[in-house]
């Protein structure tokens, strides 16, 4: 797995975005009522001689809830003599439900309080009358309904609890003859038990409920999803509607649509994975939708517990959703990934709440990155000269606002630090808060490793940590403010840009194009603000860096080195008086992170060109650029190097004399972090040409095509494909040498630069990704042997099927590093959410006393005792997805070949 490492220039992480998009109401019915079977009506009578006082209204408040966000419908009754004229309504919620947009009235909310006023219109209620407005919101965890509402201060009701039924997912797909599974919930506790039925309402009559007619919920297991599986017969076609429904409260409906038959043994095994992956019985995901890192709970690799996710895996799951419209052409599950993703993975306006105090002429002040953990916190250097962000300016003017519209790397779904910073929620809601919450762990160098971190909040405002919070395990400074600041993983933003092609291809293919339009505008607009990753971190010039304080600042596009880097970030005070933002770009490029495809999708596709002026040409500057670092960090072999940075070690140091260069940047074999050296894993190679491979397919460019001939040579001689799943590939990398010096009129033959491979493995998610590789290979060029190859691979995982996915035995002897310490500066001293104490002396797992709790630990505390590497097989998301793509992909290219 990848590890990242950032230092900003305030002592934390950045992630981003620029407002969510507004997600209109679900058109399923789903209300929210009291249990005497009628409409929530909160209603009281109040007498007096002053006018507020002779207010007697009626508050009828319903939802439309669909297990992530809700619409809001309320209804003001007049029940007194008198009109009411002009009106104030004010509720409170009780969870983290954040107001997204709303019509009919003035809405406005400030924390957990959200007031609604008249406009022009409907500013009288006549005596007798009502009027109504509306509003959608997000949340995480529980949904309770407003348990008063006030109208011009006057209390209009009693407390009331109002559940609702929540199906996840609200469509599904199942071809004649098998079956598919959806979950129902309810949105909060009932005061009693709640039977639901379940049955088809309408549309083909060969679907039925096959199991799951009849759910009990109680005020015990509200929140826990019950299965209802939906069989489909033989001769069923078409589409149905299978209709959840309980006294007193509003049906919700679920699409079921029947599949026309599969093409095929792959399309098939596609659609039985995706089956698998997206019940909500094996545990993916969260109850909001989100895709865990892995199912299973102790997982140490990038991410340092199993339920986190990365925006990684929130692109895979768009990327997998894509295929899934292809192969049935319902496109619902694709759009709700992208609207997941955008609800919890992308910072809200309340999440970074300070861009308008950004300056693109003073973006950041420099820190130096340091090799070892040991060495910060590293200072701030105010007099180190920066350069000017060229791209805000038109960003904002374009959009309309000064936010960004990118992923945060990192998200601990749970909440299992306890951090409970949770998207548009208070800063730190701390451990008892539910639902997904920003956090960040690299932060210190290229020397530190997962096992070296310590998790701190996105969102920093000193609640945990020590008195400056954790910001000064990062940075030193002359004083420290109450921040937040989030980190953006470009290879991510780029897989869901590169996902959005194929989803616009493939439905239009379909005469579905309408489908996915406005999913495929905010693929366009994520596009446009990844622009940051193709900047030097502090818009230095780029080239012949070799001294921060003589490296000149850029003024334009001569900051650019036009490769997707390592991160891009921003951050700024939570005191809205301070009036300081920050962004940095990215130096350090990894070719692991580069993405062609995307690239080429952004400055060629109508609909995928951003809007941004300069966006088009940006891209196709990138482009071009990106395939040329490909053929300059080509071994002898074929493997593929590094990359390549504009500030040497993080600091813009001098580099060894005889460095090679790359457009004036300096080859870096191993470039952000070394333990374990970032170019050894062989998944970079695997992930990295698979989007060449799809680049060369589309287009056929030369260099590409150049590059992945000697590429894929150089794996088919190191893939062993058996009997009876028995299958091994390269896993691991040694490298010698460097690359000739750039010359793009003359390029060298890199015959000083050398790969071995030193380990081979059975890694399924990354046996997947390569199988997808050799597809678009061979359908591009008629190689039989890649074709061939890619098959054999797909046919020995399909062996390695388990109850919920396809995993393998994976021996962990890197958890001995459980007990390795963790640096923490002399004197410092500091809490984790839970009481855990950070400081010298602290080790990963003293930080992290939950994982003493975790079924498997018994496992690892015995190998910790002297005995036998533990052994897991792990379900990773990401990993599933890979597996899935391929399938689809061999599918798609080569049928029942």
């Amino acid at each position: 797995m990848r590890f990242r490492s950032t230092t900003d220039p305030t002592g934390g992480p950045p992630p981003g975005g620029p407002g969510r998009r507004r997600r209109p109401a679900r058109r399923i019915a789903v209300a929210a009522i009291a249990a005497m079977a009628m409409p929530l009506t909160l209603t009281t009578a109040l007498n007096g001689t002053a006018q507020a006082n002779e207010l007697n209204c009626d508050v009828v408040y319903t939802t439309n809830d669909w297990g992530s966000g809700f619409t809001a419908n309320i209804t003001i009754n007049n029940l007194g003599s008198t009109a009411i004229d002009g009106w104030t309504l004010t509720y409170d919620y009780t969870g983290n439900q954040q107001l997204q947009q709303g019509w009919n009235a003035q809405w406005s909310q400030s924390g957990r309080t959200v007031t609604a006023s008249n406009i022009d219109w409907n500013r009288v209620i006549p005596a007798g009358g009502s009027t109504g407005f509306g509003g959608n919101f997000s949340y995480s965890g529980t949904n309770e309904a407003p348990t008063s509402f006030r109208v011009n201060g006057v209390v209009c009701g009693d407390e009331v609890t109002a559940p609702s039924i929540v199906a996840t997912p609200s469509t599904v797909a199942v071809a004649p003859g098998s079956t598919a599974t959806f979950g129902l919930r309810l949105s909060n506790q009932p005061e009693g038990n709640v039977t639901v039925s379940v049955a088809r309402s309408s549309g083909d009559t060969g679907v039925s409920v096959s199991s799951g007619t009849s759910l009990t919920f109680t005020p015990a297991n509200w929140n826990t999803p019950q299965q209802v599986t939906v069989s489909a017969a033989d001769s069923a076609s078409g589409s149905a509607v299978v209709t959840a429904s309980a006294p007193g409260l509003e049906p919700v409906n679920v699409t079921v649509t029947l599949l026309s038959g599969a093409t095929g043994e792959y399309e098939e095994r596609f659609l039985e994975l995706h089956a698998m992956v997206t019940d909500p019985a094996n545990g993916y995901f969260s109850e909001e939708g989100i895709p865990y890192h892995a199912v299973e709970t102790l997982n140490v690799e990038a991410p340092d517990h199993g339920h986190e996710t990365t925006s990684e895996a929130y692109s895979y799951l768009i990327w997998l959703q894509a295929m899934y419209g292809k192969i049935t052409g319902d496109w619902g599950p694709f759009n709700e990934a992208w609207e997941t993703m955008e609800r919890y993975m992308i910072p809200g306006t309340a999440d970074q709440p300070t861009n308008s105090f950004y300056n693109p002429s003073s973006p950041a002040t420099y820190a130096a990155e340091h090799p070892e953990p040991s060495y910060y916190p590293s200072a701030l250097e105010s007099n180190v000269p920066v350069g000017r962000d060229p791209l805000a300016a038109e960003l904002s003017s374009t959009y309309g606002t000064n936010e960004i519209y990118g992923m945060h790397w990192l998200q601990d779904v749970d909440n299992v630090y306890g951090f409970g910073n949770a998207p548009g929620a208070p800063c730190a809601g701390g451990p008892e808060t539910e639902g997904p919450s920003f956090i960040n762990t690299f932060q210190r160098g290229s020397q530190e490793s997962v096992w070296e971190t310590v998790p701190h909040p996105s969102c920093e405002d000193f609640s945990f940590g020590g008195p400056n919070g954790f910001l000064d395990l990062y940075v030193q400074d002359d004083g420290y403010a109450e921040q937040w600041r989030y980190t953006n993983a470009p290879d991510a933003d780029a897989r869901a840009v590169q996902a959005a092609f194929w989803a616009k291809r493939w439905a239009e293919e379909q005469g579905n194009g309408a489908a996915v339009a406005g999913t495929i505008a905010k693929a366009a607009q994520m596009g446009d603000y990844l622009r940051y990753a193709l900047f030097d971190k502090y818009f230095k010039r780029v080239g012949n860096c070799t001294n921060a304080q003589t490296c000149p600042a850029g003024t334009g596009r001569d900051s650019a080195h036009y490769l997707l880097s390592w991160y891009y970030a921003w951050g700024g005070a939570l005191d809205p008086s301070a009036g300081w933002a920050w962004r940095i770009g990215g130096s350090h490029s990894h070719f692991g992170y580069q993405n062609p495809m995307a690239a080429y999708a952004l400055s060629t596709d109508p609909d995928l060109i951003p809007n941004s002026p300069s966006a088009r040409q940006d891209w196709a500057n990138s482009l071009q650029r990106q395939v040329e670092l490909y053929r300059w960090l080509q071994s002898r072999e074929g493997g593929i190097a590094g990359g390549v940075t504009n500030s040497w070690e993080g600091s813009y140091d001098t580099p060894p004399a005889g460095t090679a260069t790359f457009y004036g940047m300096f080859y870096d074999e191993a470039p952000v972090y070394r333990d374990p050296p970032s170019n050894q894993w062989f998944g970079m190679q695997a992930w990295s040409m698979q989007r060449v491979a799809e680049l060369y397919w589309e287009t056929g460019d030369e260099m590409a095509g150049e590059v992945l001939d000697k590429w894929v040579d150089w794996v088919l001689d190191e893939i062993h494909i058996g009997e009876n799943g028995d299958f091994s590939i390269p896993s691991t990398l040694s490298w010698s040498g460097q690359p000739d010096n750039w010359n793009p009129n003359n390029p060298g033959p890199n015959n000083g630069l050398s790969v071995t491979v030193t380990g081979h493995n059975q890694d399924v998610g990354v046996t997947g990704s390569l199988a997808n590789a050799l597809l678009f290979y061979a359908a591009a060029t008629g190689d039989t042997a890649a074709r061939d190859a890619a098959k054999g691979l797909l046919d020995a995982l399909w062996e390695h099927r388990d109850d919920i996915g396809i995993a393998v035995p994976e021996s962990r002897g890197d958890y001995s590093r459980f007990a390795e310490e963790v640096y923490v500066p002399p004197g410092w001293s500091g809490t984790m959410p839970n009481g855990d104490v950070v400081e010298p002396g602290s080790t990963f797992l003293s930080i992290r006393s939950f994982y003493e709790d975790d079924p498997d630990w018994p496992k690892v505390e015995a190998y910790l005792n002297g005995g036998p590497e533990p052994v897991f097989e792990y379900h990773r998301f990401w990993a599933q997805a890979d597996i899935a793509m391929a399938l689809g992909t061999y599918a798609d290219l080569f049928g029942d070949e």
